[in-house]
């Protein structure tokens, strides 16, 4: 199986990475390929709604590293978000390039399956609600959520229960 993970973390190393490192590893352990973009280190423009993907399915007018993404999810059979809760959702880092997939509406890209990982300090707001509107959307399997809250600081996650079901979540894609 082809996976791409979209982390939306812009820090380095902290909570979110690791909660997608041990989803990286649980995949990787079942023979899975992972492509994993850090959202926060691209940089990727706002949809601008001119629809020329419409008319060129699968490409975007813009010219930016939202291109890489957009080429990879063309041969991805799953798509994993991870993403800190920042203000009851997404960073803006991975909802640009959530937007951007728009791209993809009539290209007929083959993603099956999606998961949401999610790092917060205590609620997720309106985050999940999104993720399941874009499965259903797009008919993907929702293939789980992944939640670690009580979050207080950038390495809390360490011991968190989170990270063993992270790994679990990776291990039954297959």
């Amino acid at each position: 199986m082809n996976i791409v993970l979209l982390s939306g973390s812009p820090r380095k190393d902290a909570n979110t990475d690791r909660l997608a490192a041990a989803f990286v590893r649980g995949t990787e352990s079942s023979g899975n390929a992972v492509t994993l973009f850090r959202t926060s280190d691209m940089e990727i423009g706002g949809c601008k709604g001119c629809a020329y993907c419409i008319e060129n399915p699968g490409i975007c007018i813009q010219k930016d590293d939202m291109t890489q993404i957009l080429d990879a999810l063309k041969n991805a059979d799953a798509l994993v978000l991870a993403s800190p809760v920042y203000f009851w959702s997404v960073t803006a880092q991975l909802k640009l390039a959530i937007d951007r997939t728009y791209a993809l509406l009539r290209a007929k890209a083959p993603i099956k399956r999606a998961a949401l990982l999610l790092t917060c300090g205590s609620r997720t707001g309106a985050t999940i609600a999104m993720f399941e509107t874009m499965c259903e959307f797009s008919g993907w399997e929702n293939s789980g959520v992944v939640v670690a809250s009580g979050l207080r600081s950038p390495d809390a996650i360490d011991e968190h229960v989170a990270l063993k079901e992270a790994e679990e979540l990776g291990r039954s894609f297959k």
